[in-house]
């Protein structure tokens, strides 16, 4: 990866939980954006090797929306999930189990180039925090 970004966060719940949460459609729909202003209407997503993503992230209003895609490269089943996006970019989520009842989920992901680093950073931290809060309250 070039230039990767890393963001990580502590989840109180089993790794299988935490998992399950982070790939499953009906899930990803509750919790994947960054504040409140923006949703995500629709996820879709063919989870195996090879396999293709496609999450709609837009804001409430309708003002302004893009799809976050790709395919999937390689899944190592409750370990780590590597991918690429359309535009070539890669991602790797990895799943630490940490006790029976606590995950550390580290997301490693190359940046976009027109927005900074820090914002991308921001961004992608708000997203994981909010995914942090929906596994621990339901």
């Amino acid at each position: 990866m070039t230039d990767p970004i890393t963001v990580k966060i502590t989840i109180l719940k089993p790794v299988h939980k935490v998992w399950d949460y982070f790939y499953n459609p009906k899930h990803i729909v509750k919790w994947n954006f960054p504040t409140t202003n923006w949703h995500c209407p629709r996820a879709e997503s063919d989870f195996r090797e090879g396999g293709r993503f496609d999450y709609r992230l837009e804001y409430k209003d309708k003002s302004f929306g893009y799809n976050f895609s790709g395919y999937i490269d390689e899944i190592r089943i409750l370990e780590n999930v590597k991918s690429h996006l359309d535009d070539g970019r890669r991602i790797e989520v990895q799943f630490n189990k940490i006790d029976e009842n606590t995950t550390e989920i580290v997301e490693i992901f190359e940046p976009e180039v027109k927005n900074s680093t820090e914002m991308q950073r921001v961004g992608w931290y708000a997203i994981l925090d909010r995914f942090h809060k929906y596994v621990e309250n339901n």
